[in-house]
């Protein structure tokens, strides 16, 4: 089965976290919106039309055969256990959901850095409670949430974060590493000798064959200023 892949075609954003996935897997899949006809129009109107049965309320949102599946952590479940990116085990299965719905947390937490007050605003409206909001965010946030997948890596052997074997929310935590080196290098800097683990992990993602040739490809999208990660010096302490 080829997948379809529906995201916004110039962010990495919560669709990166699919995408590692299907690179992972060796899926076929088609990023709809970066396509040559760049169809963010067909997009739209999936999001939009009367005709789909369970509508998604944003992307990301993945078609598989005749499922329409929306909410990333939602894709991940459905990805994970057909790719074998997920244990067999109901119970192994919903702790790595629960894994990656608490990443979705921290995703929420990045991006309200930088858009404290409304993402309608744009951040130079918001730029004093973005500096409020970010220091909290450093001083108590990354630690509380690295600390914790630091703590059930080792748990669970310091290998992997789930089982024996590489899952999406090994992925989805490299994910999260790479974002907050771009929008906070200095804190990061500093911070990464707490989770020793998670960087050690981190860097064997990055080596994992698919995932590096992923990576040097034209597929990832560099990190910008319009996504969730975002670097504003004035924020990064």
């Amino acid at each position: 089965m080829r997948y379809q892949l529906y995201y916004w075609p110039s962010v990495q954003g919560r669709g990166e976290f699919v995408r590692l996935a299907l690179e992972q897997a060796g899926a076929e899949y088609d990023d709809v919106a970066r396509g040559t006809e760049g169809r963010v129009p067909g997009m739209m109107q999936l999001l939009e039309g009367d005709a789909i049965e369970h509508p998604p309320f944003a992307p990301p949102f993945l078609k598989a055969g005749d499922l329409l599946i929306g909410q990333t952590a939602n894709i991940l479940l459905y990805l994970g256990e057909h790719h074998r990116l997920a244990p067999r085990a109901e119970a192994g299965r919903l702790w790595a959901h629960q894994l990656v719905l608490t990443i979705a947390d921290l995703v929420v937490e990045v991006h309200d850095t930088h858009h404290p007050i409304s993402s309608a605003l744009y951040y130079e409206q918001q730029k004093r409670e973005a500096k409020r909001r970010t220091e909290d965010f450093l001083r108590h946030r990354v630690a509380k949430f690295l600390g914790y997948f630091e703590h059930v890596l080792q748990k669970n052997g310091g290998q992997y974060l789930v089982g024996r074997r590489l899952t999406y929310v090994d992925l989805s935590v490299f994910q999260n590493i790479e974002g907050l080196r771009y929008a906070f290098p200095q804190h990061m800097q500093r911070f990464e000798r707490k989770i020793p683990g998670l960087v050690a992990l981190h860097d064997r993602v990055a080596q994992r064959p698919r995932i590096k040739a992923y990576l040097a490809s034209d597929r990832r999208i560099p990190f910008n200023q319009w996504g969730i990660y975002r670097f504003y010096k004035e924020l990064d302490a």
